[in-house]
Protein backbone atom coordinates (compact mmCIF):
# COMPACT_ATOMS: atom_id res chain seq x y z
CA UNK A 1 0.00 0.00 0.00
CA UNK A 2 1.10 3.33 -0.76
CA UNK A 3 -0.06 7.08 -0.55
CA UNK A 4 0.74 10.23 -1.98
CA UNK A 5 -0.57 11.97 1.13
CA UNK A 6 1.19 13.25 4.72
CA UNK A 7 -0.27 11.81 7.03
CA UNK A 8 -0.21 13.57 10.87
CA UNK A 9 -0.43 11.31 13.22
CA UNK A 10 -2.05 13.62 16.33
CA UNK A 11 -3.37 13.60 19.51
CA UNK A 12 -2.30 14.08 23.22
CA UNK A 13 0.67 12.93 24.88
CA UNK A 14 0.69 9.37 25.34
CA UNK A 15 -1.70 8.58 22.71
CA UNK A 16 0.77 6.76 21.09
CA UNK A 17 1.68 8.78 17.87
CA UNK A 18 5.41 7.76 18.16
CA UNK A 19 4.46 3.54 18.28
CA UNK A 20 2.18 4.48 15.41
CA UNK A 21 3.53 6.67 13.15
CA UNK A 22 6.47 4.64 12.17
CA UNK A 23 4.31 1.56 11.85
CA UNK A 24 2.05 2.73 9.58
CA UNK A 25 5.03 4.64 7.94
CA UNK A 26 6.08 0.99 7.38
CA UNK A 27 2.99 -0.26 5.87
CA UNK A 28 2.57 2.54 3.64
CA UNK A 29 5.87 2.60 2.25
CA UNK A 30 6.43 6.17 3.13
CA UNK A 31 9.10 7.48 5.41
CA UNK A 32 8.67 8.57 8.85
CA UNK A 33 9.56 11.53 10.61
CA UNK A 34 9.32 12.29 14.61
CA UNK A 35 7.54 15.35 15.51
CA UNK A 36 9.45 16.17 18.91
CA UNK A 37 12.87 16.09 16.65
CA UNK A 38 11.18 19.76 15.00
CA UNK A 39 11.26 21.34 18.69
CA UNK A 40 13.50 23.83 19.60
CA UNK A 41 15.69 22.90 22.44
CA UNK A 42 14.27 26.01 24.33
CA UNK A 43 10.64 23.91 24.05
CA UNK A 44 11.87 20.91 25.45
CA UNK A 45 13.29 22.14 28.34
CA UNK A 46 10.62 24.07 29.26
CA UNK A 47 7.97 20.76 29.03
CA UNK A 48 10.74 18.73 30.94
CA UNK A 49 10.28 21.32 33.52
CA UNK A 50 6.56 20.69 33.33
CA UNK A 51 6.18 23.84 31.84
CA UNK A 52 2.99 23.50 28.94
CA UNK A 53 4.19 25.35 25.96
CA UNK A 54 2.70 28.79 24.70
CA UNK A 55 1.35 29.41 21.24
CA UNK A 56 4.70 31.26 20.22
CA UNK A 57 6.30 28.71 21.57
CA UNK A 58 5.03 26.33 18.70
CA UNK A 59 4.85 28.30 15.64
CA UNK A 60 8.43 27.39 14.29
CA UNK A 61 7.92 23.96 15.42
CA UNK A 62 4.95 23.61 13.28
CA UNK A 63 6.63 25.94 10.74
CA UNK A 64 9.21 22.92 10.59
CA UNK A 65 6.81 20.26 10.14
CA UNK A 66 4.91 21.30 7.75
CA UNK A 67 7.81 22.34 5.68
CA UNK A 68 8.65 18.48 6.15
CA UNK A 69 5.38 17.91 5.43
CA UNK A 70 5.70 20.16 1.82
CA UNK A 71 8.54 18.55 1.04
CA UNK A 72 6.69 15.12 0.74
CA UNK A 73 3.50 16.81 -0.97
CA UNK A 74 2.78 13.88 -3.57
CA UNK A 75 5.21 11.31 -1.92
CA UNK A 76 3.69 10.43 0.77
CA UNK A 77 5.28 10.52 4.21
CA UNK A 78 3.89 10.15 8.35
CA UNK A 79 4.79 12.91 10.78
CA UNK A 80 3.78 12.67 14.20
CA UNK A 81 2.47 16.00 15.61
CA UNK A 82 -0.14 16.71 18.43
CA UNK A 83 -1.68 19.20 16.41
CA UNK A 84 -4.29 19.71 19.43
CA UNK A 85 -5.82 22.90 18.25
CA UNK A 86 -7.54 23.70 14.99
CA UNK A 87 -5.13 27.03 14.46
CA UNK A 88 -1.91 24.60 14.78
CA UNK A 89 -3.80 22.21 12.00
CA UNK A 90 -4.50 25.26 10.02
CA UNK A 91 -1.02 26.56 10.24
CA UNK A 92 -0.02 22.97 8.66
CA UNK A 93 -2.11 23.10 6.00
CA UNK A 94 -1.29 26.49 5.42
CA UNK A 95 2.35 25.07 4.46
CA UNK A 96 1.36 21.78 3.19
CA UNK A 97 -2.39 21.94 2.28
CA UNK A 98 -2.75 18.23 1.56
CA UNK A 99 -2.14 16.75 4.76
CA UNK A 100 -4.19 14.29 6.34
CA UNK A 101 -4.54 13.77 10.02
CA UNK A 102 -5.17 10.54 12.00
CA UNK A 103 -6.32 11.54 15.44
CA UNK A 104 -5.42 8.68 18.00
CA UNK A 105 -7.91 9.00 20.75
CA UNK A 106 -8.65 7.38 23.91
CA UNK A 107 -9.42 6.93 27.53
CA UNK A 108 -7.47 9.22 29.86
CA UNK A 109 -6.99 7.26 32.58
CA UNK A 110 -5.50 4.48 29.21
CA UNK A 111 -2.84 7.52 28.20
CA UNK A 112 -2.10 8.12 31.74
CA UNK A 113 -1.21 4.45 32.33
CA UNK A 114 0.77 3.57 29.35
CA UNK A 115 2.88 7.59 30.22
CA UNK A 116 3.38 6.26 33.43
CA UNK A 117 5.43 3.15 31.72
CA UNK A 118 7.39 5.15 29.16
CA UNK A 119 10.77 6.07 29.60
CA UNK A 120 12.96 8.43 28.86
CA UNK A 121 10.52 10.85 27.57
CA UNK A 122 10.34 14.69 28.22
CA UNK A 123 6.49 14.96 28.59
CA UNK A 124 5.39 14.49 31.98
CA UNK A 125 2.31 13.35 33.00
CA UNK A 126 1.62 16.28 34.77
CA UNK A 127 0.61 18.02 31.83
CA UNK A 128 -2.23 15.40 30.40
CA UNK A 129 -4.65 17.71 32.17
CA UNK A 130 -3.08 20.53 30.05
CA UNK A 131 -3.21 18.51 26.96
CA UNK A 132 -6.57 17.13 26.83
CA UNK A 133 -8.40 21.05 27.81
CA UNK A 134 -6.56 22.18 24.94
CA UNK A 135 -7.53 19.66 22.73
CA UNK A 136 -9.83 20.72 20.34
CA UNK A 137 -11.29 17.59 17.73
CA UNK A 138 -11.16 17.55 14.15
CA UNK A 139 -14.17 19.05 12.42
CA UNK A 140 -15.88 17.67 9.73
CA UNK A 141 -14.07 20.23 6.88
CA UNK A 142 -10.85 18.90 8.25
CA UNK A 143 -9.30 15.88 6.08
CA UNK A 144 -8.77 13.04 9.20
CA UNK A 145 -9.69 10.69 10.90
CA UNK A 146 -9.98 9.66 14.64
CA UNK A 147 -8.77 6.38 15.58
CA UNK A 148 -9.38 4.77 19.22
CA UNK A 149 -6.54 3.74 20.77
CA UNK A 150 -6.99 0.43 22.64
CA UNK A 151 -5.65 -2.44 21.97
CA UNK A 152 -2.03 -3.24 20.68
CA UNK A 153 0.12 -0.81 18.28
CA UNK A 154 -0.36 -3.06 15.50
CA UNK A 155 -4.31 -3.08 16.24
CA UNK A 156 -4.68 0.35 16.42
CA UNK A 157 -1.92 0.71 13.33
CA UNK A 158 -4.92 -1.55 11.26
CA UNK A 159 -7.52 0.66 12.16
CA UNK A 160 -5.79 3.85 11.30
CA UNK A 161 -4.85 2.30 7.44
CA UNK A 162 -8.47 0.84 6.79
CA UNK A 163 -9.86 4.47 8.33
CA UNK A 164 -7.28 6.68 5.95
CA UNK A 165 -8.46 3.82 2.94
CA UNK A 166 -11.89 4.68 3.59
CA UNK A 167 -11.02 8.78 3.86
CA UNK A 168 -9.09 7.93 0.74
CA UNK A 169 -12.28 6.44 -1.14
CA UNK A 170 -14.83 8.95 -0.01
CA UNK A 171 -12.61 11.46 -1.48
CA UNK A 172 -11.98 10.01 -4.95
Amino acid sequence: MRTPHVVVVMGVAGTGKTTIGPLLAARLGVPYAEGDDFHPQANIDKMSAGTPLEDADRWPWLDAIGAWAHGRAGLGGVVSCSALKRSYRDRLRAEAPGVVFLHLAGDRALIEDRMSHRQGHFMPTALLDSQFATLQPLQPDEAGVVVDVTGSPEEITERAADALDALADTSR
